[in-house]
């Protein structure tokens, strides 16, 4: 008799067989439990453990496993892409490089959002900008809820300024990240041909970021060894049959064609899965979270994920 999970994932190409009981088998059935927004599924776990299987941000779920939380990731990375377009500035700003943005106010939703931690990372290491002079100001709350404590230049927005693009627009905000399309012409990428520098940045260092991973509560990893393995073959498995549709090129919705186009820049699997071809991008992220003080120390690549799926690929 198949053991039954609860497993809240997102609705992609690569996680319809997930989805749809196609790769249950004798060991494992996975029940699909859709949260909208995805955010909420997240927040859900942290707080309250409610499910069984969950795709998370990877900084979250760093942050969790430094706070002793009870999950384990497996290094299954449903979302990912390039993000050194996010970051949009105010041409009335008083900016016209990255290093500009010293003294200044930039936008976000949270501190932990991911799309904001790379860029954060990409400023200091790439630019030179140091982010603690700048002034980060947030319009949300982290996953973590209040448990989380923010580095001193982090903010609250004002009451009633919880709107990034009115303030970015308005020119309250100097830049933001990840807080979309702002319908105003003062508004422009601060990164020129941001697309192309993001995948150069991957050729020079091997770095591709994820946004989520999938986490697994600890109390079912210990009364059933396997389930790991078991789990990260299924994700695999789906994708494996997501990615001969690609191959085909018929009845691509816009999200599959994003995907295609990612495979193409990066020369190969554009969702790889597994620490071999993922150890770059895992290492600098968990060193982006120890430099903006998400997590107070590093962990290995291979502590971070469950001991039985370290080798699969």
């Amino acid at each position: 008799m198949a053991l039954t999970f609860q497993a809240a994932i997102g609705n992609h190409g690569h996680t319809k067989d997930i989805i749809d009981g196609s790769l249950n088998n004798d060991r494992v059935a996975l029940e699909w439990v859709e949260v909208i927004p995805g955010t909420a599924a997240i927040r859900r776990m942290i707080r309250d453990g409610e499910f069984d299987v969950v795709e998370m941000s990877i900084v979250t779920y760093l942050w969790a496993r430094a706070a002793r939380k009870h999950i384990t990731a497996i290094p299954v990375f449903p979302v990912r892409g390039f993000y050194h377009g996010t970051i949009i500035y105010n041409t009335k700003a008083g900016v016209s490089s990255p290093k500009d943005l010293e003294g200044k106010k930039v936008g976000l939703a949270r501190w932990t959002n991911v799309q904001g931690v790379y860029m954060r990372h990409i400023l200091r290491q790439e630019y030179g900008v140091d982010i603690d002079k700048i002034t980060w100001v947030l319009a949300g709350d982290e996953h973590a809820a209040v448990e989380y404590q923010y580095p001193s230049n982090v903010v609250p927005a004002p009451e009633g300024g919880s709107d990034l693009r009115k303030m970015l627009a308005g020119g309250e905000l100097a830049a933001g990240i990840g807080i979309g399309q702002v319908d105003s012409e003062d508004v422009k990428p601060l990164i020129p041909d941001a697309r192309n520098v993001a995948v150069q940045y991957y050729k020079d260092k091997g770095v591709y970021p994820i946004d989520h991973t999938v986490v697994i509560r600890d109390e079912l990893l210990a009364a059933n060894p396997w389930l790991a393995e078991e789990l990260f073959n299924m994700f695999n498995a789906a994708k494996g049959s997501y990615t001969a549709k690609l191959h085909t090129g018929t009845d691509l919705s816009d999200a599959d064609q994003a995907i295609v186009r990612n495979g193409k820049d990066l020369g190969g699997d554009p969702l790889p899965y597994g620490l071999a071809a993922n150890k770059a991008t895992i290492d600098a992220t968990i060193q982006a979270c120890v430099d903006e003080k998400i997590i107070s120390s590093r962990f290995s690549v291979e502590e971070v994920f469950a001991p039985g799926t370290v080798s699969l690929s």
